[in-house]
């Protein structure tokens, strides 16, 4: 963990944003503990930032800059990165496509999607990855978390989300947190710009993968992300798009009404509570 290794910052904006972070810590004596500390951000992360492995968050900017007593230069920085595609699938999902999308819907055959998922149930879902340290799983739920933002933005995105109806029974942690997980998606189905819609287990057009389909405003084409168990692929590719929107609407095809659905999803609130003890 304590280990800095040289950092080329001419191979892309995120290596230059974090050889210039390295530099302006040790200009003023700070080590990457003493800067985690005044930034709320884990050392093992700050040592990711500086290689370049993450990207930092808009609020670890704004507090570097605030830190080394920069009029702005961290944040012009984290603004060139974003508008240069990184290697990292998930960024360019993060920080240039999902917060600009004015209608989202989303396809999940296995778990509540990424946006709709409560803290304690996102951390067993990352808690599942083979090999990864608690401090990794810490830094992901952190990322998660900070995109639910969306749902509060105003105006916030329509959003259509599908999920295959099994994922209501699936135990993917204990009965508390999966009561609190049903709860929660209730809480959502109920906003205006929100529709959720269980989709029938016999469906199989959509067990491939999950995905997301994003349409953005002033006319740009759409913008899908197709998960693996590997990694993601984002693209606006016009016959990518189009195979996925088939798929959608096929999926959708499958979907039961609204309403029903929402029913469904208050039942199976009862069916976690008496396997948690709560009734």
């Amino acid at each position: 963990m304590g280990r800095e290794r040289h950092l080329d910052p001419n191979t892309g904006p995120r290596a230059f944003f974090g050889s210039e972070l390295r530099r302006c810590r040790k200009r003023i004596g700070l080590s990457q503990p003493q800067l985690g500390e005044r930034t709320t951000c884990s050392p093992d992360m700050i040592g990711k930032i500086e290689r370049g492995e993450r990207p930092p968050s808009p609020e670890f900017v704004q507090k570097c800059d605030e830190i080394f007593g920069l009029d702005g230069h961290f944040h012009r920085l984290y603004q060139f990165m974003l508008q240069t595609p990184g290697p990292a699938w998930f960024t360019r999902w993060l920080e240039e496509i999902e917060p600009q999308a004015t209608v989202l819907r989303t396809w999940d055959p296995l778990l509540i999607p990424g946006l709709l998922q409560t803290e304690d149930y996102a951390r067993c879902v990352f808690r599942g990855a083979p090999g990864i340290t608690p401090e990794e799983v810490e830094e992901r739920l952190q990322i998660r978390m900070r995109r639910k933002a969306l749902l509060e933005r105003e105006p916030p995105p329509m959003m259509w989300i599908l999920i295959d109806e099994y994922v209501l029974q699936r135990p993917v942690a204990d009965p508390e947190t999966m009561t609190g997980q049903v709860r929660y998606l209730v809480e959502v189905a109920q906003r205006p710009h929100v529709t959720v819609q269980l989709v029938a287990a016999s469906c199989v057009t959509g067990m491939m993968s999950a995905f997301m389909i994003a349409q953005l405003s002033d006319g740009r084409p759409d913008v899908v992300n197709v998960e693996s168990s590997a990694e993601g692929r984002i693209t606006a590719d016009h016959e990518v798009v189009a195979q996925i929107w088939s798929r959608y609407d096929t999926i959708r095809a499958s979907a039961y009404p609204e309403h029903l659905s929402r029913q469904m999803i208050e039942e199976a609130i009862p069916v976690w509570e008496r396997r948690a003890g709560l009734i």
